[in-house]
């Protein structure tokens, strides 16, 4: 039975079709609500086929109800930029080297003190309101289509009746392509009707692919009714990328987006743990009442709250203006503020470097005169904000608080409390606090273990300091690094060199080599003239790329050997920190001209920054694997965006190598400061006219794309920096490169790999290609790489070998035996194009 045949028949069986089996229909076809299983269209039967030709209903609603998750990031100031970028997930690998896998982790975040429980908010009630329950009741416009029947053309009906049925069942190529061949005689109104039948049956997708060809056509009127609609679609199936693009095509056409779609928008971005969705959803969230003019809904203020409060590391401080703003927008509002919200925004106060003790005091008195009780959060966060100012009687006045409560009372108390003693030179108290802790609660932490022995060693106490040094060794607890850099440090100051070479040796023994605890014993060792050994320490530490030089180290080395009369080893100082850009402190600039000039060499002036080869071809690997340049409107300046992931041990081992590669082009906010060795996870270059050829190249239109001299570029230390910065290592030894481009310039890239003599297989899966390099080929390609990867990190790339672990969450469900998701059943079989 051919088309025409099937669709006369259709037209007699419609008037036998009962109610009740419309009814069926409708249900059969009804998606899971379940968030976590994406929407499939059942196979078409003569039933779903009779559909067609049932007049159009309002589209349902379908909602899913995730709770907003609570997911890793990095510490870094919001940035409301558009883009984003993925979060990876940690290598498969098995413990290596002197430590285990745990122990890099604790000491990866060491600098906060303390647990991740604390350094992240509990609410005490976690049901909450959630802005997803609100979807609702939001009012979007209503679509004006005509119906089949109401179209004169007998011929029309049919060609619409057979589109509507074959195009939910392509692929995005294909689908185009049969658009393109129904060019003559589509109309806005035809392609309306598609858009909206494949909303309706829940083929939003390829709702999204027709209302995109639409926008191509020479007839094209913008729709805002249908452009709403199907935003509203995407951003309740999760699929923020696509929703984004109709609002801002919404925008672009000079209007509005309804309260819906700005409300839709907004919860998508915080149902999903990818990088950077949380600081579009505050964008989003500011537009919405700024530009829109409008009122969010209750549920849509504590939502966004909630999550600004749920960054764990320490992250949540930077959103202090943003949670303010939330604040300042329910007061004005009259709605209802809850307790968690005075809580949380006082929690976020207490953990400024700055407190504003003055603004806690009001939400204090806010929160009384609203009848509400200071639980044991704001007590907490009423304690560490005096122990940043050393305010002893307000801090005593809330441990009675704490004592007289039901809770108990947290580690982290005591910490705060000993801190606030130290401030004002009251040591006893301080040990009084540790010793009180143990009886109270019948252990000690860790971050009460680092306060003391920091405590006691700005007093000089260090053989107290020692013995609980030496008892928090014997306990088994890490990290232990923070403890040892102290003592070190005192010992430095007090010139105990014996104890501080001692006490160094031991710390490695037990820790992973630290850049921060190495520069302490190079001071020490050129301090008491001991040249031949802190010669062999520079050496080391510009052989390990996870320590590495810094100016501090390079400019102590240098005071040496110009203090000792060694010009010649001077000399060399002085060209490796020119080659590497670093700044010489201007006493041993005046000694260094003395040395240059009786050597008749002329001290070498400051020059242009460039980048160097290495430095290139490192960066062409980096974009590769998802680096991001953000250029200024005329394209003249350009920043380079580095961001790694803070859950993977091997990109935190990477930044530290990146952070020295490019540190003259670091903008100085994100250069490190006396006293602080910890690298941020995200940080950016200085805007720059220099990075235009590899923005034009990389990022020619704010959106990634493969060059064409690509094949030009692939170099083996390309292809290392590319695999260790975007790319993994499964489970079963395969490695996996991620690349975003067209398919053109996925093709150019696997035919110069293969040229290379590199096997490869491509996979799709949405807007993401995955280059697959599989068994003896992984052997192969290793080969070609591993010169060019970091020691510490070979353990964790190396081919072939099979781990216990899964592999990266991206790559999990990557099958190179199946077709791309381009040529068979939809890119709507997966929740995002970027996170597969």
């Amino acid at each position: 039975m051919d088309v025409q045949q099937m669709i006369v028949a259709a037209n007699k069986a419609q008037c036998f079709v009962s109610p009740p089996l419309s009814t069926l229909i409708i249900t059969i076809n009804t998606p899971s609500l379940n968030p976590n299983t994406p929407s499939k269209t059942p196979m078409r039967t003569s039933l779903s086929f009779l559909r067609l030709f049932c007049p159009l209903s309002r589209p349902q609603t379908v909602l899913f109800r995730p709770l907003i998750p609570r997911y890793a990031a990095p510490r870094f100031s919001p940035s409301f930029s558009r883009h984003f970028s993925v979060s990876s997930a940690p290598f498969s690998a098995s413990a290596v080297g002197i430590v285990d896998e745990k122990e890099r982790e604790e000491e990866e975040r060491w600098d906060f003190s303390n647990n991740e429980t604390e350094a992240k908010f509990v609410f005490e009630d976690n049901d909450g309101v959630f802005a997803d329950n609100d979807m609702k009741h939001l009012v979007a416009p209503e679509i004006e289509v005509k119906e089949l029947d109401e179209l004169p053309e007998q011929w029309r009906r049919s060609k619409l009746a057979w589109l509507c049925k074959e195009l939910p069942a392509h692929k995005a190529g294909t689908l185009v392509r049969i658009l393109n061949a129904q060019r003559k005689w589509l109309k806005q109104e035809d392609a309306t009707y598609l858009a909206v039948h494949c909303m309706r049956i829940r083929e939003n997708e390829t709702g999204f692919r027709v209302y995109k060809w639409m926008m191509q056509q020479h007839w094209y009127r913008f729709d805002f009714a249908l452009a709403t609609k199907l935003a509203d679609y995407m951003g309740k199936e999760r699929k923020f990328t696509k929703c984004r693009e109709i609002f801002d095509d919404i925008i672009n056409q000079g209007r509005v987006p309804s309260e819906s779609t700005f409300h839709i928008l907004i919860v998508a971005y915080l149902s999903t743990p990818v990088q950077g969705c949380l600081d579009e959803a505050c964008g989003i969230y500011n537009r919405m009442i700024q530009l829109g003019g409008y009122q969010p809904r209750l549920s849509l203020h504590n939502s966004l709250f909630r999550a600004l409060l749920n960054r764990p590391g320490g992250s949540s401080k930077y959103y202090l203006k943003q949670a303010e703003f939330i604040f300042h927008n329910l007061e004005t509002c009259g709605l209802e503020i809850q307790k968690e919200i005075y809580t949380g925004l006082i929690w976020l106060h207490s953990y400024q470097d700055t407190v504003d003790k003055e603004r806690i005091k009001l939400l204090r008195k806010m929160m009384r005169e609203s009848g509400m009780e200071e639980g044991k959060e704001v007590l907490i966060s009423i304690l560490r904000a005096c122990s940043k100012d050393g305010d002893v009687e307000e801090a005593e006045r809330t441990w009675i608080k704490l004592l007289g409560s039901n809770d108990s009372i947290p580690s982290q108390a005591f910490v705060y409390k000993m801190e606030v003693y130290s401030k004002v030179g009251e040591i006893t108290k301080s040990l009084e606090v540790f010793r009180e802790m143990k009886k109270c609660l019948g252990y000690t932490s860790i971050a009460s273990y680092h306060k003391i022995i920091e405590v006691l060693c700005e007093s000089e106490q260090m053989d107290l300091a020692e013995s609980f040094m030496k008892e928090l060794i014997e306990s088994g607890m890490k990290p232990l690094m923070p403890s040892y850099i102290k003592l070190t440090d005192t010992y430095l100051r007090l010139n105990y060199h014996d104890k501080l070479e001692s006490t160094f040796l031991e710390c490695l023994e037990k820790c992973r080599p630290n850049r921060t605890i190495y520069s302490i014993y190079l001071s020490s060792l050129v301090k008491v003239g001991n040249l031949g050994k802190a010669e062999e320490i520079f050496n080391h530490m510009g052989e390990n790329v996870t320590i590495g030089v810094n100016a501090k180290s390079c400019n102590t080395i240098l005071y040496g050997y110009l203090s000792s009369g060694d010009n010649s080893k001077a000399e060399k100082i002085y060209n490796l920190m020119c080659q590497k850009k670093f700044e010489i402190e201007s006493l041993l600039m005046e000694k260094l001209e003395s040395v240059l000039r009786s050597s008749r060499k002329e001290v070498k002036k400051p020059v242009s920054l460039k980048l160097s080869k290495e430095q290139r071809e490192i960066l062409m690997g980096l974009l590769l694997g998802g680096l991001r340049i953000d250029s200024d409107e005329e394209r003249k300046n350009h920043m380079i965006r580095f961001e790694f992931n803070p859950s993977s041990i091997p990109h935190s081992i990477l930044k530290r190598h990146i952070h020295d590669q490019y540190h003259e082009w670091l903008h100085p906010s994100s250069k490190l400061t006396a006293g602080n060795g910890d690298i941020p996870h995200k940080f950016n270059t200085i805007s720059h006219s220099y990075f235009g050829f590899y923005a034009d190249q990389f990022w020619p239109k704010g959106q990634p794309v493969i060059p064409k001299l690509i094949h030009r570029w692939l170099s083996p230390i390309v292809l290392a920096y590319w695999y260790m910065y975007g790319g993994y290592r499964t489970s079963a030894g395969d490695i996996l490169l991620k690349l975003k481009g067209s398919s053109e310039g996925v093709k150019k890239v696997v035919k110069t790999l293969k040229s290379k003599s590199l096997n490869c297989r491509v996979k799709r899966k949405g807007r993401v290609f995955w280059i697959g390099f599989l068994r003896t080929d992984s052997m192969w390609f290793w080969k070609l790489v591993e010169p060019y990867v970091l020691d510490d990190l070979k353990d964790f790339l190396k081919a072939g070998s099979e781990t216990a672990d899964d592999c990266a969450v991206e790559s999990r469900d990557i099958n190179f035996d199946s077709a791309s998701d381009s040529d068979e059943k939809g890119s709507s079989d997966y929740s995002e194009d970027d996170n597969p």
